[in-house]
């Protein structure tokens, strides 16, 4: 299963987020949640990076399927866009597989950003 937790702050911006898990819906290499997680993720980090002026720091490790983000400077209108909108991908997969592959947390960080 693929785990995810949402980080924000006190405002209900998201922070961050981090990624864990594999999902076992297919085999490796084939299985398409996995990947739709993937596409949705990287392609926020490289819109961050493109996009936005927000700086972060991004760890990953492909065997436990880890992916981990969290914003280092206070986050811009289109970085807030950008994180809202996988939020909000990342439910729809959850809601399509209906909560088998993939399962959603969030947490309140205890920065002041």
């Amino acid at each position: 299963m693929i785990k995810v937790t949402i980080y924000k702050d006190k405002d209900n911006l998201i922070t961050g987020f981090k990624v864990l898990g594999h999902a076992g819906y297919g085999q490796e290499g084939n299985d398409v949640v996995c990947a739709a997680v993937s596409a949705l993720v990287i392609n926020t980090i490289n819109s961050i990076e493109y996009f936005t002026s927000d700086t972060f720091d991004y760890s990953e490790d492909e065997k436990s399927g880890l992916i981990e983000f969290h914003l280092t400077s206070p986050i811009s209108k289109n970085g807030n866009l950008l994180l809202s909108s996988l939020a909000y991908g990342l439910h729809g997969i959850k809601k399509e597989c209906k909560g088998k592959y993939i399962s959603i947390s969030e947490r309140v960080s205890q920065k002041n950003k």
